[in-house]
């Protein structure tokens, strides 16, 4: 049978703190381009067609989400358990991507008002869009294939390096040719980059299908089996995006494009610490998968908590350096993007909220895959009852809309906040040992950064640069040093260990 080579418990934190590291630093060129990506849309394109072109952008993916059929997460187990070719597994994967992606793509041109509401009407390159949707969802499997075998700097290259480096490059250079369509053209370009970036090394991992066919009815079974996976990808992702969407239906047609730009930068800039999540991803499948395998449902605990925790301390000492001058941090995208600073606030604490149910799915669904998306489904409803309450109730308040936009991500926080609880909860009582990451040194790690930020917000106005220049490194410097001192122990250090990988034999 092909499968992954088994490891020691203590290996698994090994490789899960090797993939974290690489994986990291690809957080790090993420951050480095993603930045001026928003600065170039800010300045240039403006607030309008920004909340345009990130509505559409929402639907696209979410299409793209749905496309890749749950393989994300579920390829590991189907690599884990066949007894044939792992490169016609994947192929097969592949191919049902791609059929899926088709039937998006066309359902996307024939009615368009799902990308650009009320009145569905496309402008210029805007039709060529969903042409995306097979980009992103074969890049999503072709990663995935590859992180089964450990290979997390294929993610690193594709996801940090090519895909926000083309975006930024792109946009900056195409405004200058086509102004209305420039986001559009640079996001698919940057999409395909990405692609074509994974399938290098997939290639060179897997090599070529040879006396491969493909097996439709084993294709529908694949997407049959992993319908709980794809609702459970599709429902996370779009929690972080379903408050965008209510957000462009419930405001005034007239300033909701304004709003939603400057919403969606606010969410680019939360979201970065969320990607501390996905890097740890791609090893943490295999891992789990393999220690299921072998009914060591101890393990998965174990390396829930450890990755949980890892994951929040990076997570908090992110959002505080990037909370605490919040103000300051969209004042660099634009002076109109200043009214997006409560929003700002709130979504960044939403990711810290959201962590520990992130890394508890991980291990869900695999064992509970039903019962996780039923928690998926009623976290997703209570995040649109709240953020639509909110909403209608700070307009009836006549509050401005700067703060019905912030209502929808405070209704964020509090509906991922439950989420984490509840999956939690769950997780400890099928592995029949606690799983909660939170460890006290995280609250005074927090406090000690607070007041550092605190001391750099007293200066000046025209002293801001300090804020940012200074002050968000001395953030993160505080917060670091006393989670290193106070909340790690000798296990969390193995992070920091950069011992040589083992060689991966081939399946």
């Amino acid at each position: 049978m092909s499968a992954a080579p088994a490891d020691s418990p203590q290996d698994d934190i090994a490789a899960l703190a090797r993939g974290g590291r690489t994986n990291f630093f690809g957080f790090v060129l993420r951050l480095a381009a993603r930045l001026p990506f928003l600065f170039i849309a800010g300045r240039l394109y403006g607030p309008e067609l920004l909340g345009r072109f990130a509505y559409a952008v929402i639907v696209v993916e979410f299409a793209a989400q749905l496309a890749t059929l749950g393989l994300k997460r579920g390829l590991a187990q189907q690599l884990a358990e066949t007894d044939q070719p792992h490169v016609c597994i994947v192929f097969d994967a592949m191919l049902a991507a791609l059929i899926a992606s088709a039937g998006a793509t066309v359902l996307l041109l024939v009615f368009p008002m799902a990308m650009f509401p009320p009145h569905g009407v496309m402008y210029g390159g805007e039709w060529l869009l969903p042409l995306a949707i097979f980009p992103v969802a074969g890049c999503d499997i072709a990663l995935a294939a590859l992180a089964y075998r450990h290979d997390v700097g294929a993610t690193v290259r594709a996801r940090a390096l090519v895909e926000p480096w083309t975006i930024s490059i792109g946009a900056g250079l195409l405004y200058f040719v086509t102004p209305r369509d420039g986001l559009i053209v640079a996001y698919i370009l940057s999409e395909v980059a990405a692609l074509a970036a994974a399938l290098i090394p997939l290639f060179r991992s897997y090599g070529l299908p040879h006396g491969w066919s493909p097996h439709p009815g084993k294709l529908l079974a694949v997407a049959r089996r992993n319908v709980p996976l794809a609702a459970a990808d599709a429902i996370e992702w779009g929690s972080r995006r379903l408050d965008i969407a209510i957000l462009g239906l419930l405001l005034p047609a007239a300033v909701a494009p304004h709003y939603v730009g400057i919403y969606y930068v606010a969410q680019q800039v939360a979201t970065l610490p969320q990607k501390l999540k996905t890097s740890f991803d791609p090893i943490l499948a295999p891992v789990i998968t393999n220690r299921l395998a072998e009914g060591d449902r101890k393990a998965v605990a174990k390396q829930v908590r450890q990755v949980g925790f890892w994951i929040i301390a990076a997570q908090t000492g992110v959002a505080l350096a990037l909370g605490i001058p919040a103000k300051a941090v969209m004042a660099l995208i634009g002076a109109k993007f200043v009214a997006g600073t409560a929003a700002l606030v709130f979504l960044l604490g939403a990711e810290i909220a959201a962590a520990t149910a992130a890394v508890s799915e991980s291990a869900l669904v695999y064992v509970a895959r039903h019962r996780n998306l039923t928690i998926s489904l009623f976290v997703i409803a209570v995040e649109a009852v709240l953020a639509a309450g909110f909403i209608l109730a700070a307009r009836a308040s006549g509050l401005p809309e700067s703060w019905q936009a912030a209502s929808a991500a405070l209704a964020l926080l509090l509906a991922l906040g439950l989420g984490s609880i509840l999956k939690a909860r769950l997780l400890c009582r099928l592995l029949e040992a606690p799983v909660q990451p939170w460890r006290w040194p995280l609250f005074w790690a927090a406090a000690g950064a607070t007041l550092v930020g605190w001391l750099f917000s007293l200066l000046p106005g025209d002293l801001v640069w300090i804020d940012l220049a200074i002050g968000v490194p001395g953030i993160l410097a505080t917060f670091t040093a006393i989670v290193w001192k106070k909340g790690f122990t000798a296990e969390d250090r193995v992070l920091f260990r950069f011992v040589k990988a083992p060689e991966t034999p081939e399946p």
